[in-house]
């Protein structure tokens, strides 16, 4: 039986979404094609009939991924005191128990760079943040502040989601948060 192709490009459009959150709640190495095309009620064989490798999917997803946080920061950065919006949404208990749907740096950019594949979306997505974080800066060394801070928001994440004490990992939110909030005041 041979289906439209809208409905091929819905069912592509499918793939990359459940890819997408697949891939950032669980890594790209853990998630497999078969279950994740089991997941869309698909068989493993058609996962071909969409894309030519597991590689070009993690590409769409990570492109798409993009895209959901670009809107989200996009509201946050429009807020009266932005870089503190961004701040408090990042460092948030929504982000660290829904990785699904938050940003795909702290999950994929570390496996992009293990498996040898660097990405431009990777690189477009720390891009775009750092340049928002910039603008909300009134320091001549702007650029360079824009960095540490969003490392610090990355790693700050990675440990609080790595953390298994509920106290722990809402220290770790708190104390960072404060931490750069308080330097930001002072600029």
């Amino acid at each position: 039986m041979r289906y439209s192709q809208g409905h091929k490009a819905q069912t592509h459009k499918r793939i990359i979404e459940e890819a997408s959150g697949l891939f950032r709640r669980d890594g790209i190495g853990a998630t497999g094609l078969q279950p994740l095309m089991k997941s869309l009620g698909l068989t493993h064989g058609g996962f071909y009939a969409h894309f030519s490798s597991k590689t070009e999917l993690v590409e769409k997803a990570l492109q798409h991924a993009a895209g959901e946080v670009d809107t989200l920061c996009d509201e946050l950065f429009s807020q009266p005191q932005p870089l503190n919006a961004f701040i408090d949404t990042y460092l948030s208990e929504w982000h660290v128990t829904s990785p699904h749907e938050g940003c795909p740096i702290p999950t994929m950019s570390a496996e992009v760079a293990q498996q040898g594949c660097p990405s431009a979306t990777t690189d477009y997505v720390i891009n775009a943040r750092l340049k928002q974080i910039e603008a909300t800066l009134q320091e001549p060394d702007a650029q360079e502040q824009s960095i540490v801070i969003f490392a610090i928001l990355v790693g700050a994440l990675v440990l609080s989601r790595g953390a298994e004490s509920d106290a722990l990992r809402e220290k770790i939110l708190s104390v960072t948060r404060n931490a750069l909030k308080q330097s930001n005041d002072k600029t």
